[in-house]
């Protein structure tokens, strides 16, 4: 019965072992302590050969998290997986890449992009060569555009009179000294006349003082005689002089004066005595109109002058500079002028930076210049200008359109045989429009200037590519 017993627990404990290695020992063991089996070396089992299911987080070669498991002693099975020395490993992806051999792009192919001439018209990439130049750093400042002082003038009326013709519109043309209106004047009549009839006066006096200087030359005539004539001559010429200097001082010709009344005397009913012609003084458009037909102007409380001309080809821009920045601002610095729509820009140049500073302010007057032959700026427009307050000389300069950021770096694409090249670049001063380049440029390289933000996009998707 006991032998029965005893051949009953080894096939038992057989069996068991055969599926459980470790507990096979255990039962072996416990056979053994009872006398009912003799101890002996375990022989190795087939659990290696006889593999289960290879876990999730198998590593791809059947091993399990932590690989195999050995009891203390234990014989490695003869199917268990070695890796030899000097035998290539597999990596952690499960992908075997033999010794050399290449891994997605090449390194020498990093942060190059293949791309054609043809391709990158296509694209409208613009290449430009890398030179040095100058950088503007520019003061922004808002400015109201103002006419000329140089360039504006009033039509003045320097007689009392009234307003008989009107001959400019409001907006037209004028040239300098050309006749925009006409004064009846009483004023001038009198002045008019005075100079004739102190010319007729002269003229007689000088017929009587040469017949008695002839006579008195002869001894003909008394002394005094000749005396007389010669005073009456001298008196008469002063007349004609103090006649001509009023007639200057209401801005007439005395040579257009006495050639008028010779006109008058074979037209007596059309006297132009009372007739006086206002000119304007500078040519331009005339932008203000204060009287019409029939004013009364000259005296005191009428109005002073009939048109106002102005000449727009040049203009004024306003600038109010904080005390702070006006000692970079110099006479003579160039100044770019933006319009509120952005569109319109011109160049023009200060002109004059006031020495005394507004009281409530606390600024000072800056007057630029601005050229404006196509009459596109208008007096009293609020604009914002870009005044130039240093000029830095540079040995690389690029565009900002040509720098591009990849994660964090500033990189321009230079030109190469087959494409682009990513460069690495150092960035230094800058300006409203360009860089300075310190490293990564020399001048001469071949640059991607426009739409470098295409090739930015085709170096992402080799990058993404070669992650893969």
């Amino acid at each position: 019965m006991r032998a029965f017993l005893s051949v009953a627990f080894l096939a038992i404990g057989i069996a068991i072992g055969g599926a459980f290695p470790r507990v096979s020992e255990v039962v072996q063991g416990a056979l053994a302590a009872a006398g009912l089996a003799s101890p002996r070396t375990a022989p190795p089992t087939n659990a290696a050969m006889t593999k289960p299911a290879t876990p999730a987080a198998d590593d791809g070669h059947g091993h399990g998290e932590h690989g195999h498991e050995h009891a203390e002693g234990e014989p490695k099975p003869s199917g268990e997986h070695r890796h030899s020395e000097g035998e290539t490993k597999p990596e952690a992806g499960g992908h075997k890449h033999a010794e050399g051999e290449a891994h997605g792009h090449d390194e020498e192919g990093e942060g190059r992009i293949k791309m054609t001439a043809e391709q990158a018209a296509e694209q409208d990439i613009t290449l430009a060569k890398v030179a040095g130049g100058i950088l503007s750093r520019h003061l922004l400042v808002p400015g109201t555009i103002a006419q000329d002082a140089d360039r504006i003038a009033r039509v003045p009326v320097r007689v009392v009179g009234t307003v008989s013709e009107m001959r400019k519109r409001l907006g037209e043309g004028v040239a300098k000294g050309e006749v925009v209106a006409v004064l009846d004047s009483r004023e001038v009549a009198e002045a008019k006349s005075d100079f004739l009839t102190a010319t007729v006066k002269a003229d007689l006096e000088k017929t009587n003082f040469d017949r008695q200087q002839a006579l008195w030359d002869k001894r003909i005539s008394a002394e005094s005689a000749f005396l007389n004539a010669k005073a009456a001559y001298s008196e008469a010429t002063l007349r004609v002089d103090l006649a001509r200097q009023k007639l200057s001082a209401l801005g007439l010709n005395a040579a257009e004066v006495a050639t008028s009344a010779k006109k008058d005397e074979t037209t007596p009913n059309l006297s132009s005595l009372r007739r006086y012609e206002l000119r304007s003084p500078l040519s331009g458009r005339v932008v203000e109109r204060k009287v019409d037909v029939g004013t009364a102007v000259g005296k005191e409380g009428d109005p002073a002058d009939v048109y106002t001309v102005a000449d727009l080809s040049s203009v004024w821009i306003e600038l109010a500079i904080p005390t702070t920045e006006l000692s970079k601002v110099p006479e003579g610095a160039k100044v770019t002028i933006v319009g509120g729509d952005d569109a319109s820009r011109g160049e023009g140049k200060v002109v004059f930076v006031s020495p005394i500073l507004n009281a409530e302010t606390r600024s000072a007057r800056v007057i630029v210049a601005l050229p404006n032959k196509d009459m596109a700026w208008r007096p009293g427009t609020f604009v914002t200008t870009e005044v130039e307050i240093a000029q830095d000389k540079v040995g690389v300069r690029l565009p900002k359109a040509a720098i591009q950021t990849i994660k964090g770096e500033k990189v321009a694409f230079v030109r190469t045989p087959d494409g682009f090249e990513r460069r690495d670049v150092t960035i230094g001063k800058a300006d409203d429009d360009a860089f300075e380049i310190l490293t990564g440029l020399k001048p001469g390289d071949e640059v991607a200037v426009a739409n470098s933000f295409v090739l930015k996009a085709e170096l992402g998707k080799a990058e993404a590519d070669h992650d893969h």
